[in-house]
Order: C-alpha cells, then structure tokens, then sequence
C-alpha cells in the first residue's frame, strides 16, 4: 500500500458572493476530488470548509503519488518494418528512436488482425505534489461564476479578489502558483479579531487553528447551527420564539465568520401593519429574524447575527434598531394611505399597466380572468358572485403603494384592503390564495373562490403566452409557466378536481379570441406542456419513466384521472404477470402495426365461428369475462383493480401466442384473430399503454 498524506488547501478572497458560496463550496470539493480520483490518487474523504473570505479542502489519506504504470506503444507492421531481407527499414528505425531504444529491443506483438513491431515502456507515477496545482487550476477554472472579476494590474480573474493560497501536503507546502500566488503554509483569522497570519502545521489542525485563534468557524454546516442554537436561545430569552426562514439562514452563515446573536426591540405601534410586511422588511432589507409568540403572532423584537464579537453589544443594539425604524415607518404610511380608498377605486389604473403587450393591460387581463372564474366556479359548484368579485379585484393590490414598495406582498396586501373593505367571504381569501403555489412543496389554495382563480390566472397566462407563440424555450421562461403549469396540475390532482384539462384550456383560449387570433394548434401545445411537467414530479415521486409514459401513450385529459392511472400502473408494474403481459402487448402493438401499413382490414368484433383454435377459444372466453368485470371498475377509475383484474389473462395470452399464429393465409382466420388481439389491446389501453413498461 502506498504511503498516503492528508492535504489542506484553502483559497483567501475578499467576501464571496453570500447566496453563491455553498454552491462555489460544493463545486470546488467535487472538483477537486473528481480530479485526484482521476489521476490515480484518490482522497480517502474530504472536508470542505466554506466561509465569507475562504474556501478550503481538508482531504484525508491521499497518495504520495501516483502507481507506475506500463504503456504498450504500437510501431509499424512487420511486413514494413523489415525488407525481403530481413533488414530494418527506415518505419522500423524511426519507431526505435522515437522511443529511445535500437530495433533489437522491441518486441513482435501479434494479433488476429496482424502482428506490428511494439515497445512496452515503463512509466514512472507522478509525485502528487506536482499533480496538485493543476487539479486545483482546473476544479478553480469549472467554479458556476457566471461573471469574474480581475483586480490590480494583473489579468487573473476569479469570483472576488484573492489574498493568500494554503496549500500543504502533511506538514509540508506544496510548491504552486495558483490564481497569481505563491502557495504558503498560512491562513488569516478574522479580518477585525485576528487580522494576522496564522501558520497552520498540518491539515487536521485548520479548523481548530481558526476557531481557537482565528476567530473564525470554517465549516458551513457548523457555523449554521451555531447560529441556529444562538438564535434560539436569543429568542426563548425574549419569551418568544424565533422565526427561521431556512434560506435566510443560508445566507447570514455566509455573511459572517464569527456569529454573534443580538436581540433587538422595536416600537409596538407598528405592530398595526399587516405582519408580513414588517417580517419581508426584517428579513429582506436587514437580515434581521423575527420573533413570534406562541400563536405565530409578532412580537416587537428581532434578532440579528453579528459578524464581530463587541466590547459595546449595547450600541450594536441600538445601531440594529435605529435602522429598523424609518423602515417600519414607511411601511405604516403606506398601510394608512392604502386603506383610505377602496381596493375596488384602483380598477380604472389598470387599464394603464401593460401585462404583456399582445396580451393587453391588466384591465384585459382582469376582464379575461372574470370571465374564465364565472365558468370555473360554475363547473366547481363555487360562488359565482363571490369568484367574479374576486376576479374584478385580483390585480388592484399592485396599484397600492404598499405593493408598489414591496412587491412580494402581491395578494397578501389584496387580501387585507378587502377584508377592510368588507368584502363578503372567501372573497379578501382569495385575493392571496390566487398566488398559491408559489413554488414546490407551497401550500393550495383553501377556499373555493381561491381554487377558481389560481386556476384562471395561471390558465390565462399560459394559454396566452402559447398563444402569441413566445413558449418556454431552453433555460429561458421569463413568464414562469413551467411553474404556472405546476401550479394548475398540483390543484386540480391534490385539490382532487375532476376537470378536463384540455377543455380549461379551451376556455382560456374562448376568452382570448376578442383580443388575438389564437392558432389552432395553441391548446394541444399548451396541453402538452402541462403534462410534460409531470415527468418530473412523478420521478421525484419514485414512480418510473415508463410507467409516465405507458399512461401518457393515452392521453387522459383530466391531470386526476391521469394520476389516478400512474399509480394504478405503477402497482401494476409490480405484480408477476406484468413483465410477460407487457411483452405481449407490445407484441400485439407489432402485428396490428404492421397489419394495417399493410393495408388490412381488421374487423370490429370477433366471429366465434372462426375461432378454431383452443387457445384462441380460451381467449376469447377469458377476454369476454374479464372485460365484463372490468367495465364497472373503469367506469369508477378504481383502475389498480382494473388491472389486477386484466392480470388474470396472462396464462390465455401466453397459451394463444405459444399455439397459435396469427397472420395466417385464410383470410377470414387471419382478420377474426387480429380482432381478437385489438380487442385485447383494448382492455389495457383503457387504462395504459403497458407495452411502454418493456424497457
């Protein structure tokens, strides 16, 4: 076994990117050791370490250096290596020098297409200390930076400027220039705690050196829940408990080396406006944690992280807290101002606001959407008056001045001016449900009215979109409507809605026609699109390509019958019978494919007098008594009992197509079993095209 020696390496930069550093961490780790594996002397595990001014690699066990190993190189054929009389032509003496030895030295290496002169050459491993730079360079050069910067007078470029490159291989530096410098065998502490360099004696002893002298706690996920831990006691400490917006924690760990919790307090005043605007200010603009009490409701403290540890928390404090003010204050206007007109007097202002510009205004787009939500409710058993209403008020919010300065309270806002206003039930509810899912795993809407317009909006858009020929293309969605599409499929299936797609679809085009030319083809693509959008969430799901695919082969239009059918399928899958009858089924897809390219006329009942057979007799038989039994259970979607059913057939299929063959030259034999086969295909394809299961 090869003597193996831990290695550090760590990259000082001004402050990275804060919502950009786990990605650069994980990518620089995968980089790296990738690299080492494929050179042939691969970390026995690694360490990665990610902090505002650093990253760094603590990667454990590697070799000294890489296996020697041994290269056959291939020369000329004999037949021109050497002349009638044996002599070494001038292919044979070229190929010897090339590789530093006279003719007599290389070996005949024979083949079954031949035998060539060949040189087996002794390849010595490389130290891995001269392998390191060049790993290093290129897992640096591969980093997701979609803009680097160069600094000084040099023409390095990297995500931020770099100040110092750790590099050691046990206890020793590693000779290499990386990003411009000279590798070294120190590391900087915090930039106010410990500005000097602090030498570091091997691997095991950075972390520890940093957090001991340095000040600074290198590893990510430590310092996350060191901040966590702070943040809770902060908070139990106010009598309350902290509100963790896990991405907002994210990107504090990235913003700080030595995390300090500092609890601050504000006026309960602005505990009038609306919560959610106060909580967007504290965490978007300040970074700030809020602190709730035992209901969820806003207490007047905060709690921010600190970068440094204060001989004054006092004035932190208060300096935390002045900042905070003008901001809530701003927020308290806006709500005041806001509530002085009805949420209804901004419907004129939309008539000025372009939502998309073939697509109209938002005054066009309400109009659309109040007609598709009288339709929607009226499918849904909804309030017609209350989902009009909802609809006529859906975009008045972003005329607020509220919205108008923070605009992810869209809808939130809605939902308070209408609810002042007195509008009547679900009304002010749907106003913020409309926006719901706002991304994966976001909660439904709850109300009716709030069902019916998340769906229209997201109808209206897509098919819109689609429409004007501007779909999603590549990377690029500028109007959202992969998520749009998400968010329609999500309700109607966890919402349990049995609403035909297509058909929704069709509506939204309807309402759009007064406005565009919408093309013939814009509901099947934006159907298309939709169901597309499934592959993705049934494989996060578990449930397998195939069974994706054996159901869409069908087409079923409504996204809950079409959920219904993959889970159906996907227990199917794992039934015996399944991989012998989706055989079958693709079989029988085979003949009646290429029967009819052949111009075959296939009959559309079977002819029991023609069935002369026993196997095609049995059948028949099993095929008429289990599509009798099958008929109600398909009329219910109880479709997974369909198919246990449909699995039954499996020993008369596997019989028929042992004993009998179809495309015999008796014409009327021939057509009366392709009939029988198709009426086959047919139970199952009223569930499924299980042929897809066949991988």
């Amino acid at each position: 076994m090869s003597e193996t020696r831990d290695i550090l390496i760590e990259i000082g930069t001004e402050e990275l990117p804060p919502k950009a550093l786990p990605k650069l961490s994980a990518a620089f780790e995968q980089g790296v050791v990738e690299g080492l594996a494929e050179a042939g002397v691969p970390a026995d595990g690694c360490v990665a370490y990610a902090a505002p001014r650093r990253l760094a690699l603590w990667l454990k066990a590697v070799p000294l250096r890489q296996a020697d190993r041994e290269e056959l190189r291939r020369g000329p054929a004999l037949q021109a290596a050497f002349d009638d009389e044996g002599r070494p032509t001038k292919a044979a003496e070229g190929f010897a020098r090339s590789v530093g030895v006279t003719v007599d030295a290389l070996e005949r290496l024979e083949t079954d297409k031949g035998a060539w002169l060949a040189y087996r050459m002794q390849i010595p491993g490389r130290a891995t200390a001269e392998l390191l730079p060049e790993i290093v360079g290129h897992a640096l050069d591969c980093l997701p930076v979609p803009k680097r910067m160069r600094w000084g007078s040099g023409d390095v470029e990297f995500v931020r400027p770099v100040h110092w490159v750790c590099m050691l291989q046990g206890s020793e530096v590693v000779p290499a220039t990386v990003l411009g410098l000279e590798a070294g065998n120190t590391t900087r502490g915090h930039r106010f705690h410990c500005p000097q360099p602090l030498r570091v004696a091997e691997p095991a002893a950075y972390a520890p050196l940093l957090e001991t002298e340095g000040r600074v706690l290198a590893s990510f996920a430590e310092r996350r829940e060191a901040i966590r831990a702070q943040l809770l006691d902060a908070a139990a400490r106010l009598g309350g408990t902290v509100r963790i917006d896990e991405e907002l924690l994210d990107e504090v760990t990235a913003l700080v080396e030595w995390p300090v919790a500092i609890a601050g307090n504000f006026e309960e005043r602005f505990l009038d406006v609306p919560h959610e605007a106060l909580i967007l200010t504290m965490q978007d603009n300040q970074k700030y944690f809020p602190v709730v009490d035992e209901e969820g409701r806003l207490l007047p403290h905060f709690i921010t992280i600190a970068n440094i540890e204060s001989r004054d928390p006092d004035r932190v404090r208060e300096g935390n807290e002045r900042v905070i003010r003008p901001r809530f204050a701003d927020a308290k206007f806006f709500w005041n101002q806001d509530r002085r007109r009805p949420l209804a007097s901004h419907l004129p202002e939309l008539e000025h606001v372009v939502f998309q510009k073939q697509l109209g205004t938002l005054a066009d787009k309400t109009r659309r959407l109040v007609r598709l939500s009288e339709a929607l409710a009226d499918m849904l058993g909804v309030d017609v008056a209350q989902a009009r209403r909802a609809a006529e008020l859906s975009k008045c919010d972003l005329m607020t001045s509220m919205v108008y300065e923070f605009p992810e309270l869209q809808g939130i806002m809605g939902r308070y001016y209408a609810a002042h206003d007195g509008e009547p039930g679900e009304v002010p509810r749907a106003l913020e449900e409309q926006y719901l899912p706002r991304h994966a795993g976001d909660a439904l809407p709850a109300t009716g009215a709030g069902r019916v317009l998340a769906l229209a909006d997201r109808l209206d858009t897509l098919l819109g979109i689609f429409a004007i020929g501007q779909k999603p293309s590549g990377n690029r969605d500028p109007f959202g409507l992969r998520r749009a599409a998400l968010g329609i499929l999500r309700i109607l299936i966890e919402g349990r809605l049995a609403l035909d797609l297509e058909a929704l679809l069709q509506q939204a085009a309807e309402g759009l026609r007064s406005q565009i030319e919408v093309p013939d083809t814009a509901v099947e693509e934006a159907f298309d699109f939709c169901i597309e959008r499934l592959r993705a969430w049934y494989l996060d799901q578990g449930i397998s390509p195939q069974v994706f695919e054996a159901v869409r082969a069908v087409r079923p239009r409504e996204p809950l019958d079409f959920d219904r059918r993959i889970h159906a399928v996907a227990a199917f899958a794992q039934l015996p019978e399944a991989e012998a009858l989706a055989a079958a089924n693709k079989r029988i897809g085979n003949i009646l494919r290429k029967a009819a390219e052949a111009g075959e006329t296939v009959p559309e009942g079977v002819d029991g007098s023609l069935l002369k057979e026993e196997a095609e007799q049995a059948l028949a038989l099993e095929v008429d008594r289990v599509a009798n039994a099958v008929a109600p259970l398909f009329d219910e979607g109880a479709y997974q009992a369909a198919l246990e059913r449909l699995a039954e057939l499996r020993p008369v299929v596997d019989r028929f197509f042992d004993e009998v063959m179809v495309m015999v030259e008796d014409e009327a034999l021939r057509r009366n079993r392709l009939a029988l086969l198709r009426r086959l295909q047919g139970l199952f394809l009223a569930v499924a095209d299980i042929a897809c299961l066949q991988v």
